[in-house]
């Protein structure tokens, strides 16, 4: 028996051996920065890899020194202290040597961090707004906008077992398309609060400010998917707006904003439409629903009966929604200053419409029907 079990622990031991230098490569990929996809993630790669040696070696020379100091000159060796109690030619050494070692590391941290903030001869614009908890995109030269939402995939297993979902909180129902080999600037904003756009391949973050403008530019080089998030706690549901970058080849992007453009002219025909019809409940409802699983169940939930301890209201019984429409209506293309309620004035007359209709005839509830129309008429 003893036999077996001690060798079981030697052959534990030499697997150990066998898989240490793999497990250590993994470790150190984790922790390190990420190499990134852009010129400038690749300058700000080798300016950390710079400085972490640079560290590296300062540690080794003065810990060096301390240990062997210890070692060579303790007590037990009988070595006798020195009296010296100043030295010129020491203090001109260690105060020289740091000042070198801070211009060497000063030098291409400036040339960096000014190549950072220089997004002169950019090729094409793109304007990023953050929202709880989404992000708007309008891409400047092309007219085109869309908003990016947490993916329903991640909805779907957010109060269950998400560990299936290899995209969980990662993935949106638009990705931001951009096209390879050109130089994008990127202007951040914020409609409500702080927010901060953050994708690590591609090397920078900054923060979207309510009210400011900030600007930050990249130029991808390899068509992918690179995957970001807010960086910024922006309120409860800080970690449900990640960022989807989808970078392909600029005759791709050219013909991505054909179809963008097809489909906007088709959804603003559709919308002109829909006012001059009376939608029937049937309708409303089907296209209500979606509307809220997309949107409104991420706070209020799918079965209507929000989350009061969080300040999400329950939908089912809800005085405003079983109130009078005007009401209804105003609360949700207005919002609340100074709750999570959000203004959701962006979405379509029709999707508005057929969202607040099936707030009022869901979960229980029993009210009126509202129209397109009626919607457009109170903007």
């Amino acid at each position: 028996m003893f036999n077996t079990k001690a060798s079981r622990v030697v052959a534990s031991i030499a697997a150990a051996a066998m898989f240490a230098p793999i497990a250590t490569h993994a470790a150190w990929t984790d922790l390190n920065l990420p190499v990134g996809v852009t010129p400038l993630s690749k300058e700000v790669y080798e300016l950390h890899m710079l400085i972490l040696w640079i560290c590296v070696v300062i540690g080794v020379v003065v810990f060096g020194a301390m240990f062997y100091s210890m070692f060579a000159h303790r007590k037990s060796r009988g070595v006798e202290p020195a009296t010296f109690h100043h030295s010129t030619l020491a203090e001109i050494v260690w105060t020289v040597i740091p000042i070198v070692i801070l211009v060497v590391m000063a030098v291409p941290a400036t040339r960096t961090l000014i190549a950072m903030e220089d997004t002169s001869e950019s090729q094409m614009t793109l304007k990023v707004t953050g929202y709880q908890w989404k992000w708007r995109y309008d891409y400047i030269e092309d007219s085109i906008s869309m908003w990016s939402n947490l993916a329903e995939a991640s909805k779907e297993v957010m109060y269950s077992d998400p560990t299936g979902n290899e995209d969980y909180l990662l993935d949106v129902d638009n990705e931001v398309v951009l096209p390879i080999h050109t130089k994008i600037r990127l202007m951040l904003t914020a409609d409500d609060v702080i927010h901060a756009w953050w994708v690590p391949k591609l090397g920078q973050k900054k923060d979207a400010i309510p009210g400011y403008i900030n600007e930050i530019w990249t130029y991808i080089e390899e068509p992918g998917t690179y995957r970001g998030q807010c960086a910024e706690l922006c309120g409860k549901d800080h970690g449900f707006m990640p960022i989807v970058v989808k970078a392909v080849t600029k005759d791709e992007y050219r013909a991505w904003v054909d179809t963008q453009k097809e489909a906007e002219a088709e959804a603003a025909r559709l919308a002109a439409a829909a006012l001059l019809k009376d939608w029937s409940k049937e309708e409303l409802m089907a296209k209500g629903e979606e509307v809220y699983i997309n949107i409104c169940s991420t706070c209020h939930k799918k079965d209507g009966l929000g989350d009061t301890g969080a300040g999400y209201p329950s939908i089912a019984g809800s005085t405003v929604v079983l109130g009078p429409a005007d009401g209804h209506i105003s609360l949700v293309l207005d919002g609340i200053a100074g709750t999570q309620m959000s203004s959701f004035g962006s979405l379509s007359d029709a999707d508005l419409a057929a969202v607040l209709t099936y707030q009022r005839n869901a979960f229980g509830n029993e009210a009126s029907l509202i129209q397109p129309k009626d919607v457009n008429g109170a903007r």
